[in-house]
């Protein structure tokens, strides 16, 4: 993928979304339980404009750092849950009630939460 490691890729992101206010950014490692990704990286926005902005930053943010693009990015016109594919790092930026509805964390439980100082 790149000379960057998964961690660092989760790290970056959770600041571009902080950058833009991101609500309660989650990081869950799923390295040990899935083959999907080392880190799912959540995040939440009050309405669509801030979700397509933090999705927006991430994707500029992590094309300067790291010259990365996402693999896939899926949601972002209707941005109610915005899906980016960077490979070892899934990030998911949801509005409020569709971040209460699938409530990723839960269903990643297994998975193990980090503390976004941790990265």
């Amino acid at each position: 993928m790149s000379e960057y490691t998964s961690k660092e890729i989760a790290k970056l992101a959770c600041e571009a979304l902080a950058d833009k206010k991101a609500d309660d950014i989650k990081v869950i490692d799923i390295s040990e339980v899935s083959s999907l990704a080392d880190y799912f990286v959540i995040a939440g926005g009050m309405n669509r404009n801030q979700v397509q902005a933090m999705a927006d930053n991430v994707e500029e943010t992590l094309g300067k750092k790291l010259s990365l693009s996402a693999k896939q990015v899926e949601g972002y016109t209707t941005a109610n849950w915005i899906l980016m594919d960077y490979r070892d790092v899934v990030i998911h930026i949801f509005d409020q009630e569709n971040r209460r509805f699938y409530d990723l964390a839960r269903i990643w439980r297994d998975g193990k939460d980090v503390a976004v100082e941790e990265l």
